[in-house]
């Protein structure tokens, strides 16, 4: 168990379930730009689907938000602008509801909470958007992690993945945070991407057992199922992964 600490003013703290009890981390801050006005012709109370294999949305929350089950309907979860950690609070953006001004009035989100990607809609006004180039693959039948930006392979690496006990999820998640351990040579080596993702059998493991891509203090484990859920890289790859995985990319763990 290590504990993590702040690397830079653009980020705060941050918890993965994989071997740490660490409470710090970083997030990168993010662009507040708005999105792109509707095509002349939209119909209020219209979906637009957001997000393709070259760019994805992620929203900050600004002060604080309401997640709920459908448009003004029942509350599925409440957010401040900070999480548990201190951490400004990160949605992944996956479609809209058009106002009358044909601008999104809602969106649609992928949040970091159980079950695994589970997903509601927060109003426009509530966050402030980002947009991203880069998207994750983890293939653990290949025990294998791809990044791509623009849709074009960037880099590639094999992968340490979760033991037959301590499986690692599957599923579409995001980047929710960026974590530094104090002691570079520990278990996540020079740095973890935190995601979205939660372990389904380490309930217990702190704040519910979140799920990051690391580095490792034991490169011999890449290429093999041994961990408890996290998926290892060696750490001259996870550099490259941590400059380019900014908060709200997206992350698909396939088998």
């Amino acid at each position: 168990m290590r504990r993590l600490t702040l690397i830079a003013a653009l980020f705060l703290a941050g918890v993965v379930a994989c071997g740490s009890n660490a409470k710090q981390g970083q997030v990168v801050a993010v662009s507040t730009a708005a999105p792109k006005p509707a095509a002349p012709g939209c119909a209020a109370g219209a979906f637009r689907r957001m997000g393709s294999s070259r760019l994805a949305f992620a929203g900050v929350v600004r002060s604080g938000a309401v997640v709920r089950r459908r448009p003004g309907g029942a509350v599925l979860a409440r957010f401040g602008r900070l999480n548990i950690n201190g951490v400004p609070t990160v949605f992944s953006i996956r479609g809209a509801v058009l106002g009358a001004d044909c601008r999104p009035s809602d969106y649609l989100v992928q949040i970091a909470r159980r079950p695994n990607g589970v997903t509601g809609w927060v109003p426009a006004g509530q966050v402030s958007l980002s947009r991203l180039r880069a998207r994750i693959v983890v293939d653990l039948s290949q025990k294998r992690v791809t990044l791509y930006r623009n849709g074009r392979k960037v880099l590639s690496t094999p992968a340490a993945i979760g033991a037959p006990a301590t499986p690692t999820p599957t599923g579409s998640f995001y980047v929710n945070q960026r974590l530094i351990p104090v002691d570079r040579s520990g278990p996540f080596g020079p740095g973890a991407v935190g995601i979205s993702a939660y372990s389904n059998v380490l309930t217990g493991w702190t704040q519910g057992g979140p799920i990051a891509i690391h580095g490792t203090n034991a490169p011999w484990s890449i290429g093999k199922a041994v961990s408890n859920g996290c998926i290892r890289i060696p750490n001259r790859m996870l550099r490259r992964v941590f400059a380019q995985a900014l908060n709200g990319t997206p992350v698909v763990i396939r088998r």
